[in-house]
């Protein structure tokens, strides 16, 4: 039997197979691929319900009852993913970890992904045998091998790794967590460069348990995480080595839920990190893996792969998965405690907001007045120029080019803008050149003007603006309008909807910290509003207008402790129960609000990514996400859409844009991470 997991329980999907016999197992696998064609069906069925140890014994068998290797067979009869799947079935572990590093490592280039993925994973054992498997099967060294084709700090790692001595003492030391903490920002943050050598030898030799007590006094002393910093600090395939060792260090299973995740999401499968995972975790975690999956994308790992592959190859993936964590839609109580720990990071990170567009050194609204004018006159217009003085100067300083231009030139630089620019390009240039709250507004009563309301629009401002920033909002729409916010707002929507965007419109939201009493009596209005609760409050009306009032008055730190006291009652995570029980445009309004006290940078990073991904770019909110989040959190954006997406929001950018539009908007994004 595999090993086991949390509290001595197993935790893998699939198991020893109970009255197994090896040779009439053999003897059904020989019948199956006898004559002409193979019954794949009969083949999947029971190499993916035998654990690797009953396998290797039905090889020996296989052998010793038809004189033939059975993987070999394997090979000549099945073809393409399911042949891979099958195959890398039939290997012991530590075997086929080493044909993946050994492939890995051959031919033009290196896949690095794979030897992060495996290095960064393993334990101590698992390292152990790796070696000795490598050396069997190839008769080489392994570690000689990633020596020679590796380099810099990103082999050193590699190297550390391998050796597989990480201590395994759950007995910590206080002073030595303190010590290491303080050494690691010492190394990176307070040194001008980074001593690399420093975060590989603490992350690739200490214990678990001591580094996740590291990491929670990093952030305490540097008032960041330690990703942030590997972030900032590190390039390359190192920065993705040491970001995979942190998130193996804090949770295995949600390390590989992740890379299950990016391998079918979007266009394609990764079907390569798919097939190893499903089979190198299907004896160790595979449960928790499908738990933190269930939790984390709100779905379960049985519909993704249902969905994302087809044939043979999908029924032997869904019977590695082990079940449908949808069936019973309901979440484990692991799963529950991974949200409440995200919830507990979103609550202790002291993430500093960091826009891309700052104010000009050495400004003189005289001169960009001047280069404007001269680039709007005549025949054509110099768009390059417009674009590099209004896309590197703040909001502030463009207001004072606006009035400068006006005594200058006695014109309104807004019309000659409109005159002289068009499409999406004149959209981007306007907006950037209103202040942010009149921007806001605008786009508030571009949503809710002709047939039918931009609903999303609405949502998205709102939900996401601070009490100052809604109060100019509505400062902003009344002067553009002579119209409150709150009664256009009140009749171009209705019901419960209203409600909340009126609650939202009228900027009260407390700014005070959390309250541990009142916030688990607020957990427990929404969990009675979403009938989680076995409590009665009898008024359905009054508990409906007292959830709303909570999500809508409260303040961020206080929401954060509330949704953690939901999960404590519940087991569930706000979010995904909201979308489960509600629907519509009120759903919608409540997940925005919820993502924004969790993570404002990835609800934004989040809808940039849609707006460009797929056939078709949305520029509407592209134009005003990069127009309204540049002075604000955009560099915080850039850097949370490259940890989801796994590719850098300026690549994003240039490869779904064109032309002058392309280049402002690449301006304002601000660099290519």
């Amino acid at each position: 039997m595999a090993p086991t997991g949390k509290a001595g329980r197993y935790r893998g999907s699939v198991k020893d197979f109970p009255n197994f016999n090896a040779n009439q197992d053999a003897e059904a696998l020989y019948n199956a691929m006898k004559g002409f064609g193979s019954d794949k069906e009969a083949i999947l069925d029971l190499i993916t319900s035998r654990s690797n140890k009953q396998r290797s014994e039905i090889s020996q068998a296989y052998k010793s009852l038809y004189g033939k290797d059975l993987i070999a067979d394997l090979k000549r009869e099945l073809t393409g993913k399911f042949e891979r799947l099958i195959v890398g079935l039939m290997r012991p572990l530590a075997y086929f970890d080493a044909k993946e590093i050994k492939d890995a490592l051959q031919g033009i280039g290196t896949e690095e992904k794979c030897l992060t993925e495996i290095l960064a994973s393993r334990t101590n054992q698992q390292l152990h045998s790796l070696a000795e498997a490598y050396r069997d099967a190839y008769e080489r060294e392994l570690e000689a091998d990633i020596v020679g084709d590796t380099s810099g700090h990103f082999r050193k790692m590699l190297v550390v790794l391998l050796q597989g001595t990480r201590e395994e003492d759950d007995v910590v030391s206080e002073d030595l967590v303190e010590q290491d903490a303080k050494d690691l920002l010492e190394a990176g943050d307070l040194k001008w460069g980074t001593d690399e050598a420093q975060f590989i030898y603490i992350l690739g030799n200490r214990s678990k348990q001591h580094l996740r007590l590291v990491f929670d006094e990093y952030l305490k002393i540097s008032g960041k995480s330690i990703e942030e910093s590997i972030r900032g600090e590190l390039s390359g395939d190192f920065e993705k080595l040491m970001l995979a060792v942190v998130k193996c260090i804090r949770s295995t299973p949600e390390y590989f839920a992740e890379r299950l995740y990016k391998a079918m999401k979007g266009l394609g499968t990764k079907d390569n990190t798919l097939i190893r995972i499903m089979v190198s975790r299907s004896e160790i975690d595979m449960l928790d893996i499908r738990e933190v999956f269930r939790t984390k994308y709100e779905k379960s790992l049985h519909s993704m792969i249902k969905d994302d592959t087809s044939g043979e190859y999908k029924k032997a993936l869904l019977k590695l998965c082990g079940g449908d964590d949808d069936a019973a839609g309901e979440f484990f109580p692991e799963a529950a405690q991974v949200a409440y720990r995200m919830w507990e990071l979103s609550a202790v990170a002291k993430v500093e907001l960091r826009g891309t567009v700052r104010p000009a050194a050495d400004f003189n609204a005289d001169d960009d007045a001047k280069v404007l004018r001269k680039a709007m006159k005549g025949l054509g217009t110099d768009e390059g120029a417009i674009i590099d003085v209004i896309t590197q100067r703040s909001n502030a300083q463009r207001q004072e080019i606006l009035r400068t231009y006006k005594s200058h030139f006695g014109r309104d630089l807004m019309a000659d803008l409109k005159s002289e620019l068009s499409g999406t390009l004149a959209k981007l240039i306007l907006g950037l050149m209103m202040t942010p709250a009149q921007f806001d507004a605008k786009q508030l009563k571009k949503a809710m003007e002709g047939a039918g309301t931009d609903e999303s629009i609405l949502i998205e401002i709102l939900a996401t603006r601070g009490n100052r920033e809604i109060q100019a909002i509505n400062e902003a729409y009344r002067a553009a309008f002579h119209k409150s916010l709150e009664d256009a707002l009140s009749s171009d929507t209705s019901g419960h909807f209203k409600r909340i965007l009126v609650s939202l419109a009228l900027g009260n939201r407390d700014e005070g910290g959390e309250d541990l009493a009142r916030a688990h009596e607020d957990a427990k209005v929404v969990a009675e509003s979403l009938k989680l609760s076995d409590v009665s409050s009898g008024d359905s009306t009054s508990l409906e207008t007292r959830f709303l009032s909570i999500l809508c008055t409260r303040s961020y730190p206080h929401l954060r402790r509330v949704f953690q006291e939901f999960i404590k009652m519940t087991n569930h995570d706000v979010a995904h129960t909201i979308r489960k029980h509600m629907s519509g445009d009120v759903r919608d309004a409540f997940v925005a609000i919820v993502r924004s006290v969790k993570d404002k940078p990835a609800f934004f990073a989040d809808k940039l990514y849609h707006s460009m991904k797929g056939a078709g770019t949305d520029e509407k909110t592209l134009t005003r996400i990069m127009i309204s989040r540049s002075e604000i959190d955009l560099l915080n954006i850039r850097r949370v859409f490259k940890e989801m997406h796994e590719k850098s929001l300026h690549h994003m950018i240039e490869k779904d844009t064109s032309g002058d539009y392309c280049k402002a908007l690449l301006a304002i994004c601000g660099g290519d991470d």
